[in-house]
């Protein structure tokens, strides 16, 4: 695993040089002080069926909002990269009682830099990472009459991650930029309610023991984040996270991999395409992933 993480690192850089290496002498040097920027997107999807498609079908609707922003601050050597994600999707379908989410994000990612030299493109830094989720998250169970049942299984803050540490970062602009962090502490939270009720607790709960509300792990993180232009109007951006716990099975590196791409047909209107993959074997023994395809609109913030 470990040789296709770094394979797939080597990728992204190389795509992202030959990506921007026309527009090299074009480059304005960086922007002193803050600046920011965000763009919120609403995204899409429909499918309809009548009652005589005989290629089988449901009818549905499914509706993503997205928010990214970003708020970095430089002056000399010092750089402060800010970025906060936020995600909510939901889909209906025909004939069933319950709405069912198909996306739920809270993130804030914070990456402080200290040039090693005025020069170089090496920086000591410090990381911070928060994940959590808006609304509650549910099991289904279908029984013989057909009756569904949910049970919540999540909500806000549970799950909630906080990963932290020090460690040095390769930048080479706003769009490319590699952080390692050989020191990095990593704290899952949960909800008392679900770990306290032993009818419900056969195993632990995203990784924190029964009776017990949090988990403490330290290891290794790298993150990695690469936008560039593919082609004309076509943005990719990749987004990458690898964490090993020191303490328990390092050889299980969690991943979570996103990738978004945004085919630009007007100012306001695009195609976008996202693909995320996440393997953390405290919550599943597997890869979780998650596709949305739609027409998006686009407004900045």
């Amino acid at each position: 695993m470990i040789k296709l993480i770094l394979s797939f690192v080597l990728i992204l850089s190389a795509g992202y040089m030959h990506a921007n290496e026309e527009n090299d002498n074009e480059k304005e040097k960086p922007k002193q002080g803050w600046d920011s920027q965000g763009k919120v997107t609403l995204m899409f999807n429909q499918s309809a069926f009548n009652a005589e498609w005989s290629g089988g079908g449901t009818t549905n609707l499914t509706g993503n909002s997205s928010l990214s922003y970003k708020f970095n601050y430089l002056q000399d050597r010092f750089s402060w990269d800010n970025r906060v994600l936020l995600d909510f999707g939901i889909t209906q379908n025909k004939g069933e009682e319950f709405p069912r989410k198909t996306n739920d994000r809270i993130e804030y990612n914070s990456i402080l830099g200290i040039k090693i030299k005025d020069d170089s493109k090496w920086a000591y830094s410090f990381v911070t990472n928060f994940r959590t989720q808006f609304a509650k998250g549910y099991t289904y169970e279908t029984f013989d009459d057909g009756k569904v049942v949910r049970t919540e299984r999540t909500r806000f803050m549970s799950p909630g991650y906080l990963q932290m540490g020090p460690g040095f970062m390769w930048k080479e602009s706003n769009d490319l930029k590699v952080n390692l962090a050989p020191a990095t502490g990593r704290f899952t939270f949960v909800d008392s309610r679900f770990t306290n009720n032993p009818e419900h607790r056969e195993e632990d709960y995203f990784g924190v023991k029964q009776y017990q509300n949090m988990r403490i792990d330290f290891g290794a993180s790298l993150t990695l984040y690469a936008k560039f232009m593919l082609f004309t109007n076509v943005e990719v951006e990749n987004i990458l996270n690898l964490y090993s716990d020191y303490l328990d099975e390092p050889q299980n590196v969690n991943l979570d991999y996103t990738l978004n791409i945004e085919m630009k047909i007007n100012k306001t209107l695009s195609a976008n395409v996202v693909f995320q993959t996440i393997y953390d074997n405290n919550v599943v023994n597997g890869f979780q992933i998650r596709e949305v395809v739609g027409i998006g609109l686009n407004f900045a913030v």
